[in-house]
């Protein structure tokens, strides 16, 4: 079976090589480089198996790319923390939206509302609006970017209806398709990275029910989300360009 490979890393400039990859389930650390072959180097390679292969990194990929730790002791905050975040953040929170629905829209009586009329009220003082006007008005920057399936479920949809609320208090709301979010190397992960330096991972449950809020702060992972953010703000759509699209593939 293949390995599930994860990008961590790259200190070049140019084509993307030398890299370190993760293997996801079993943790190994996979080191892309220019292979040694020359004889009386390869002489000089203590226990190299007949079936094993040197390759040669600059020092500095290890030392900004590889793990710290043998093991990542994961940061879970309780939700007081967490939601202290949006409040305190400096420069930009953002947001990748990746599941198919979440437990918390079926729990809304607007999400009930959007079954019966197609239409998704909102109450524009309701905390979360109060505060994303409060931090726009300051000059900061509160977006996100949400993966929807080809047709979007019903959640998503209702999400997509809900937008033009989450727009008019200042955020920056986008969408991709799934698919295209796949060739864009984008992960499943649904996350938060607020200021370019932390990212609370959220996860999830089957049924949708956000479980545990999980701090990240290492610069190598931060950055890989990072990453992640760039490439999905490049390849989405304005949600109103986006719910054209979606009405054609419902």
């Amino acid at each position: 079976m293949a390995r599930e490979l994860r990008f961590t890393g790259t200190d070049s400039k140019v084509d993307g090589c030398p890299a370190l990859h993760t293997d996801v389930r079993t943790g190994e650390i996979i080191v892309q480089g220019a292979p040694v072959t020359d004889p009386g180097d390869v002489a000089q390679l203590q226990h190299l198996g007949p079936n094993e292969a040197a390759v040669a990194v600059p020092r500095e990929l290890l030392v900004n790319w590889g793990p710290k730790e043998m093991e990542r002791v994961p940061d879970i905050v309780d939700r007081d923390t967490f939601r202290r975040l949006f409040h305190t953040f400096k420069h930009t929170a953002w947001r990748l939206e990746t599941r198919r629905g979440y437990a918390s829209d079926r729990q809304d009586p607007d999400f009930r509302a959007f079954l019966a009329t197609g239409s998704a009220p909102c109450d524009p003082d309701e905390p979360w609006f109060v505060n994303v006007r409060a931090q726009t008005a300051a000059g900061k920057t509160v977006g996100r970017v949400r993966i929807a399936d080809k047709p979007p479920t019903t959640e998503q949809l209702f999400l997509l209806d809900y937008a033009r609320h989450n727009a008019a208090a200042g955020e920056d709301i986008r969408y991709l398709w799934r698919e295209d979010a796949g060739q864009a190397g984008l992960p499943a992960e649904d996350f938060w990275i607020f200021d370019s330096r932390l990212v609370a991972l959220l996860h999830f449950d089957d049924q949708d029910n956000l479980l545990t809020v999980e701090l990240i702060t290492e610069p190598a992972e931060v950055v890989r989300y990072a990453v992640a953010r760039d490439a999905a703000m490049h390849h989405a759509a304005l949600y109103g360009q986006f719910a054209a699209q979606a009405a054609s593939a419902t």
